[in-house]
């Protein structure tokens, strides 16, 4: 590697002294001054050309002095060419772009949302590596209040819900673990306790500006992105002064509440354009809830029943509140710094009333099931912040500051120092259950989509109590992180362009759970449920079905208010086996090189061949709890690997605008957190045992990529394309419900063995492990298109944006409690059928659209048997959203989400067994926009 470095070295010194210039400028739409990213701009004489930044700047390196004809192509905007000199002191150069019109009767082709879709599309079109690309003006036009939201408008990405909204990201039918996000490409870390995922319904789509999709990786880009990379790209500083304003209102249907929004951006250039600010914020306040059943099935000697059942109901309050700031300062036209800075955080206040129906055992004497009926409350203490609900905050900050300097007219240099955190706090949240035993159940399975089990048992003297329990969840993750890269040009074909990349990354992380959780019970015994404040949820408008009663439950307000520290009223008790286990630490280096070759051939085809080096040591502390009282002490351990990640990808254009692109990359996905947590936890009273893993492996893949794209200069695209991916070491949960202790020393020869020696029973085992390997493999259309060839100007207002993915996957090296293999799986979450479809309408003043997402069901997760893998079931969403301009500045807008009440439905091997039935109805939002 030293050797490396010494010749690259000697070539940049080769060329600093080359008596050549730069020639920098900025790409703007003259109608309102903004920014064009992905402009392609060519020197003619020469053979010359580049493509705008983010912010729409552009630079050629190593330029020799003369006159050139400079023309900047971009898709929706008239062809511009300007013939330039250039010499000393070349002072940077402001290219305004015109929008083409049809005709002069005709209105401009680009109308607000085909603006959007230009800046998009022309970003896509000259990535060198395959990407989908959305901006902000875009997902204005979608009715998304979150970034998750906005995301599953892309080709080949669906999302995972929670309580009604998009939350965790699939690439390709890859799970959230094998891809990663990015803010301004620093990598955000998790808030969730055991996994790598990013929370993408934290970040509200105002924030961000683009949203780009990385489907193929380059050397320069972190590895660990096996089905994509999604780098969320905050507002720019603007060009002169800009504000804009947003507040709306709206409606929640299913708890009949309201929902309210405010946003606003304020950004300037100062010091004679040389500093630029822009500020932002949003506001988001929502009272919703949902309706849910759950069932747990069973197969007793080919009787198929459930063996438990829920009837849950939940009120929720959502705050969801983001700031940024941005700022960058020319030194002069050749150092520039930049801070971006952003801190999102949401406040979940939850209350869930449960309903369970649980040990439901056949009497074949009674004909029926014997079982217990039990009713739960949670909430939390009645006291700021939670106010009697099960308070929650999750919270996610990056704060970054990067330079861009030209040493010489031959050498680009540029870093980057970036902190980021993710936390998500659980205060003092509150349980309280009671239950009545040995009740004769009956079930109704005669609609297998909503099991049903009816409950006359209303005499509430009957439950005692089961449970009070109060705890606290803590976890945090945080990244420093620290790269620099240098570029100069080196082509070993004449006349063509080359260029070559070299650079360093370092990433610190550490995560750490902490977690407690507490039982009480009062010296007075509390008696009947009936003695306590009650509040009743009868069935009427209940998502499910109005068979469904939830019944009586104990008030939020008398739980929140118990006096539990108080010894007088309650004896506590620490229960350890439901945190020991959980609480781990980790810190975890990465350091990075990689080299990059940027390639032409010819004016047309163009090449990126390079490798990136990573090296990854891991330090992990975990608990061996014996016991549900017994803490044997802490367990750590310590690992390195080194992964070598090659790649090399093609560029042909066969025209200005059909484009043919190759990919052979490689990538690799790191255990989730906790799976390489060292703990073991044994609870002999249940006969189980959940251990970590670390010596997990990192799942390696390998990915082949073909993508046609045409684009249309009135703005659009169609395109085509198919993926290979080769997994190997992929990660799954393993479970075993024959584990005994000969087994435990084979697994764990260091740990003392919990199963006793005259032990026989069986012992249920559970622990993640590598498979062998997975082949996935898919295909992705686009269509996206003004219909401007139509008559008329009513048909010229129409366009269109579609999309469709078709994923399969096929594993390996999954095995049973036998170690036999299991046969016929794919890998987890991995989609079969995802589609988008939109069809809009716009003019000068109002625009609409109606949009829908489809995605098929797929595999969650791996059961002990294929009677018990759980299934995410299809899903259909409707959308609609429509904007009126009162005056060029200010808009009124209204949106329509979930139109068809799409619940989120799991089941449990086959269809016809509901695990989870969840409904969330639709919501409405209507406001204004001020845009100056």
């Amino acid at each position: 590697m030293k050797l490396l470095y010494s010749l690259l070295f000697m070539l940049i010194c080769g060329h600093a002294f080359a008596q050549n210039t730069i020639l920098q400028g900025k790409v703007l739409d003259a109608s309102d001054n903004f920014s064009l990213p992905g402009a392609t701009l060519r020197l003619e004489e020469g053979n010359r050309h580049t493509v705008s930044d983010q912010t729409g700047s552009f630079e050629f390196l190593n330029v020799p002095r003369g006159t050139y004809t400079l023309s900047v192509n971009y898709m929706g905007y008239q062809l511009y060419k300007q013939q330039i000199t250039t010499g000393n002191n070349q002072q940077p150069i402001v290219v305004l772009l015109q929008p083409a019109s049809q005709s002069m009767e005709a209105i401009a082709v680009l109308g607000d949302m085909a603006k959007g879709q230009a800046k998009a599309l022309n970003q896509q079109k000259n990535n060198s590596n395959i990407t989908n690309i959305i901006s902000s003006d875009q997902v204005g036009r979608f009715p998304d209040q979150n970034i998750g939201d906005a995301l599953k408008r892309v080709p080949g990405i669906t999302m995972q819900n929670d309580q009604g909204e998009a939350r965790n990201i699939i690439v390709r039918g890859l799970s959230p673990e094998l891809n990663s996000v990015t803010i301004n490409g620093d990598r955000i870390p998790s808030a969730e306790g055991d996994n790598r995922n990013v929370q993408m319904d934290l970040i509200p789509s105002d924030m961000i500006s683009t949203v780009e999709v990385n489907k193929t990786l380059t050397p320069d880009m972190d590895a660990d992105a096996i089905g994509g990379s999604v780098n969320l790209i905050t507002r720019a500083t603007p060009n002169g002064q800009r504000i804009s304003a947003t507040l709306s209102g709206g409606y929640a249907p299913i708890r009949g509440k309201g929902v309210y929004n405010g946003a606003l951006v304020y950004g300037n250039r100062f010091a004679n354009n040389k500093l630029g600010i822009v500020a932002s914020g949003t506001f988001q306040s929502q009272n919703f809830g949902s309706d849910n059943i759950e069932a747990t099935w069973k197969n007793d000697g080919g009787r198929i029943d459930m063996s438990e059942m829920d009837i849950r109901k939940y009120d929720v309050q959502r705050i969801r509140r983001s700031v940024s700031i941005a700022s960058d300062y020319e030194f002069d036209a050749r150092n520039r710094i930049e801070f971006n800075a952003i801190y999102n955080w949401r406040d979940d206040r939850e209350n869930r009333y449960r309903t369970r129906y649980t040990d439901l055992e056949w009497n074949e004497t009674n004909q029926n099931y014997n079982g217990r009926i039990r009713r739960e409350t949670k909430g939390g203490l009645g006291r700021n912040p939670n106010d009697n609900t099960r308070f929650e905050q999750q919270r996610v900050m990056n704060f970054s500051l990067r330079g861009e300097h030209l040493l010489a007219p031959t050498l680009d240099f540029d870093w980057a120092a970036s902190y980021s955190k993710a936390l998500e706090d659980r205060p003092l949240e509150r349980l309280i259950q009671f239950q009545q035993d040995n009740v004769a159940l009956t079930q109704d399975l005669s609609d297998p989509n909503h099991p049903f089990i009816p409950d006359n048992y209303r005499d509430y003297s009957k439950f005692t109590l089961q449970q009070l329990t109060q705890k606290s969840d803590y976890t945090s993750e945080d990244e420093f992180g620290f790269k620099a890269n240098v570029r100069f040009p080196f082509s070993v074909i004449p006349e063509q362009k080359g260029r070559i990349r070299v650079g360093t990354r370092l990433r610190l992380k550490n995560k750490m759970r902490e977690n407690n959780y507490f039982t009480y019970k009062p010296t007075t015994p509390f008696g009947g449920m009936n003695n306590l404040p009650l509040v009743d949820w009868a069935g009427e408008n209940y998502g499910p079905g109005s068979q469904y009663v939830p019944g009586s439950f104990v008030d939020k307000q008398f739980l929140g208010s118990l006096d539990l520290n108080n010894p007088a009223l309650f004896t506590e008790s620490a229960k350890l086996e439901e945190f020991l286990a959980l609480n781990y630490s980790a810190k975890e280096t990465i350091f990075a090189n990689y080299i990059r070759w940027d390639q032409n051939f010819t004016e047309r085809t163009s090449m990126i061949v390079g490798a990136r080096m990573e090296y990854t040591r891991i330090n992990y502390t975990g608990n061996y709890v014996q016991s549900e009282e017994e803490l044997l002490g802490q367990v750590n351990n310590k690992n390195s690997y080194l992964n070598i990640l090659p790649s090399i990808s093609f560029k042909h254009d066969v025209t200005n605008d059909f484009i043919l692109r190759a990919a052979i990359t490689t990538g690799l996905a790191r255990p989730n957190y906790y799976a390489l947590a060292p703990f073991v936890s044994t609870i002999p009273d249940e006969q189980s045992i959940e251990a970590g893993n670390p010596n997990l492996k990192a799942t390696y893949a390998t990915n082949f990529d073909f993508m046609a794209e045409n684009y249309f200069q009135n703005v659009g695209l169609v395109s085509g394309g198919v993926f290979y991916k080769r997994l190997k070491n992929f990660i799954y949960n393993y479970s075993d419900p024959n584990y005994n202790r000969e087994k435990f020393a084979g697994d764990f020869p260091n740990v003392e063995n919990p199963i006793p020696a005259d032990n026989n029973l069986p012992w249920n085992f559970l622990q993640a492990r590598n498979g062998e390997s997975v082949d996935v493999y898919g295909l992705e259309v686009a269509f996206q298109r003004q219909l401007d060839f139509l008559p008329g100007k009513f048909l010229k207002g129409f366009g269109i944006y579609t999309n469709y993915t078709f994923t399969k996957s096929v594993a390996k090296g999954i095995t049973n409690e036998d170690g036999e293999e299991r046969t016929g799986l794919g890998l987890p979450r991995t989609a079969p059928h995802m589609f988008n479809g939109s069809l809009s309408w716009e003019n000068n003043r109002f625009s609409a659209r109606l949009s829908a997402n489809f995605a098929a069901a797929y595999l969650d997760g791996i059961g002990e048997t294929a009677f018990d893998d759980p299934y995410y079931d299809k899903q259909f969403f409707l959308d609609a959203n429509a904007s009126f301009k009162i005056t060029p500045k200010l808009r009124v807008f209204a949106e329509a989400n979930n139109l068809t009440n799409q619940p989120l439905r799991y089941y449990q091997g086959s269809q016809e067994r509901m695990m989870q039935l969840e409904y969330y109805r639709a919501r409405y939002t209507m406001g204004l926009k001020f845009d100056l």
